[in-house]
């Protein structure tokens, strides 16, 4: 027989956590409210697996059990809340990026209460972007281009895209660019051509990058 929920919240409480690994599954006497700031939390509650990120929350109401995982860590601000009607299911939360961390406890119920319910989850087509980028990867490709693909904020692309792939989305176009790099040199194209063509403002820039993340240089590539 599982064990009564534990722990009450007379009057609410907010406070920054770090999570990481598995965290068992359990049960409070009081609601939680759970807002993602860096990382992604994966949370099961009431057989359904929600997700909490930069751009999305959750409410878990009083006595439901629920756990919480975290593979590469996560923060998230966790406010324990007084049991109340508006917070008595499960409910995800869209939310915008760039929340400050000095909110106050006052603050953060009143966006648990006023943010909309966050609409179901399409998957990115990862292909889509990889179209786009291959077609023109000596362009400029800030976050706010790839996100433009997607109809996403910055926020949510960065977080989607991490979701996906496991790196953030300028991470994963390094590793484009000098895929493509490599694939030319090893075809014999001279290095300043290469760099242009992948984006880089030099062969001397690419080069130093090959190095430092490949640990290759021009010759070991021209052997290949």
């Amino acid at each position: 027989m599982p064990a009564k929920p534990t722990g009450t919240a007379a009057t609410a409480a907010a406070e920054l956590r770090h999570y990481r690994g598995d965290h068992g599954r359990h049960a409070h006497a009081h609601a939680q409210l759970l807002f993602g700031i860096g990382g992604c939390l994966d949370v099961e509650v009431g057989g359904q697996l929600m997700r909490v990120d930069a751009v999305t929350g959750l409410i878990v109401p009083a006595g439901a059990w629920h756990g919480a995982a975290s593979r590469d860590g996560a923060d998230v601000w966790v406010v324990d809340a007084p049991a109340a009607r508006e917070f008595d299911r499960v409910r995800p939360l869209a939310l915008a990026g760039g929340r400050p961390h000095g909110m106050s406890t006052a603050q953060w119920l009143e966006l648990a209460r006023t943010a909309r319910r966050a609409a179901p989850r399409r998957r990115l087509d990862a292909a889509r972007l990889e179209r786009a980028v291959a077609d023109a990867l000596h362009e400029d490709w800030p976050a706010a281009r790839m996100a433009a693909l997607f109809a996403l904020s910055v926020p949510q692309f960065h977080a989607r895209w991490r979701e996906l792939t496991g790196l953030a989305p300028q991470a994963w176009l390094r590793e484009r660019r000098l895929d493509e790099a490599q694939r030319l040199l090893r075809a014999g194209w001279p290095g300043d051509t290469v760099a242009a063509q992948v984006g880089y403002a030099s062969a001397s820039a690419l080069l130093y990058a090959l190095r430092r993340e490949r640990g290759v240089g021009v010759r070991t590539l021209r052997g290949a």
